[in-house]
């Protein structure tokens, strides 16, 4: 196994609507205030956010080809891909990729795109 994703940072011109959009789509926490440095984000606009205490390590998937654009994304798993689409979407989200699942079918996933413009996939169950 190679080495761990350890952290995620999404960023964009304005971090109170994305912390809004991200709090209100995962739930997630995070009060600004955190230290980072400032090439990053600004100081006082920088917010961490704390994984579930029982959350494992991130796995990652490389691949592509003739056809594909670059790109990198994060996953977040929820428990209804087409029903985290739909309130990404009504929160000012946009859709990117439709829910797809993969070839064995016991994995949906979808991409969006947040306020700023960051790409976010979606993963869950069918």
């Amino acid at each position: 196994m190679g080495r761990p994703i350890v952290h995620v940072e999404v960023i964009g011109p304005d971090p109170e609507r994305l912390r809004r959009f991200y709090g209100a789509l995962f739930g997630w926490d995070a009060p600004a205030g955190a230290p980072v440095a400032p090439a990053v984000s600004e100081p006082s606009s920088y917010a961490f956010v704390e994984p579930d205490p029982s959350a494992g390590a991130a796995a990652g998937g490389i691949g592509g080809g003739p056809g594909f654009g670059a790109h990198t994304v994060f996953y977040v798993g929820v428990d209804d891909v087409a029903a985290s689409v739909r309130h990404a979407v009504e929160l000012g989200g946009t859709l990117v990729m439709d829910v797809q699942r993969n070839e064995d079918g016991f994995v949906a996933v979808a991409h969006i795109a947040d306020p700023a413009g960051n790409l976010v996939g979606l993963a869950g169950p069918l």
